[in-house]
């Protein structure tokens, strides 16, 4: 079942690249596409917390531990890989695709999260870097292999490619410090709401520097289905920080990364984007990836 969240993870999050990637094309701001992506997630949560009594009882503790200094500063900085998850989604996914996307955030995601699981920092403890998580870590980096060969180079700057790299690195320890915040203060929806506070804070900010130095963006597009970003963003923050404990850093990543793939394979193949991977690049990367998930699932016998 955390395997299946995982899953839902990665499915949810190609949707808002997508969504975030279009939003960042009308607007021609990807940084300011971002912010309006948080502020509507952290505008639901506000909406939602307020009916559950646990979310309440959660955000009492986390108010309370921050007031006390019960809770590090650090704990708190998740949504700050949040803010640059979704910067990235506005300034390249319109323009790579969402599967090529998809394959920069893999590699990030799976180097951190075997460095995060060996060293113990996510809430499910220190988990041994076993046969199994390694292949399948090399398996996920064969993917991204495979979707850099061919014309992609050619048709896309390099920034633009390392930029969800990077993204991957920030998810995984975002998955991380998050899980451990909802340890602390009993509710995985406390922790996101964090989140989406420090991402909020952090966007305002670049938005307002992007707005400076680049000019006012264009008029916000009228078509609802551009803002729901951010409800999915709310969606998979809260799942993450749920089963993390559950999975380890590592295979909640790969878990995502299946998702993320076989719903990119859907919308690139559906919508295709300029820069995108070719279809056997496409078929092979959601191969190799199942394969990662499969592999870094096994356990040595005792």
């Amino acid at each position: 079942m955390a395997l299946g969240g995982a899953a839902a993870i990665g499915v949810m999050t190609a949707i808002q690249a997508r969504i975030n990637g279009v939003l960042g094309v009308k607007v021609d701001d990807g940084v300011v596409a971002g912010f309006i992506s948080f502020a509507v997630g952290l505008f639901a949560l506000l909406i939602v917390i307020p009916c559950i009594p646990s979310a309440r009882r959660g955000v009492v503790r986390l108010i309370g531990g921050i007031r006390q200094r019960r809770i590090p500063f650090w704990m708190l900085l998740g949504g700050a890989c949040g803010a640059l998850t979704v910067s990235t989604q506005g300034l390249t996914a319109g323009v790579l695709g969402v599967s090529l996307f998809t394959v920069g955030v893999v590699a990030g995601q799976t180097l951190n999260g075997l460095v995060l699981d060996r060293i113990g920092f996510g809430p499910a403890g220190v988990v041994a870097v076993t046969p199994g998580r390694l292949a399948g870590g090399a398996l996920a980096l064969a993917a991204v292999a495979i979707s850099l060969s061919g014309d992609v180079l050619a048709s896309a700057p390099l920034w633009m490619l390392l930029l969800p790299f990077a993204t991957g690195v920030g998810i995984a320890w975002q998955a991380a410090t998050n899980g451990r915040l909802a340890q602390r203060v009993e509710s995985p929806i406390a922790a996101t709401l964090m989140s989406f506070i420090a991402g909020t804070i952090v966007l305002a900010a670049a938005a307002g520097v992007s707005v400076a130095v680049r000019g006012m963006p264009d008029a916000p597009p009228v078509e609802p289905w551009l803002y729901l970003g951010g409800f999915l963003g709310a969606a998979y923050i809260l799942l993450g920080a749920f089963i993390v404990a559950h999975t380890g850093v590592l295979l909640m990543g790969l878990g995502s990364v299946l998702g993320q793939l076989v719903t990119s394979v859907v919308i690139d193949l559906f919508w295709p984007t300029a820069a995108g991977p070719a279809l056997w690049q496409i078929v092979a990367m959601v191969i190799v990836a199942v394969a990662s998930v499969v592999v870094a699932r096994i356990r040595p016998r005792r």
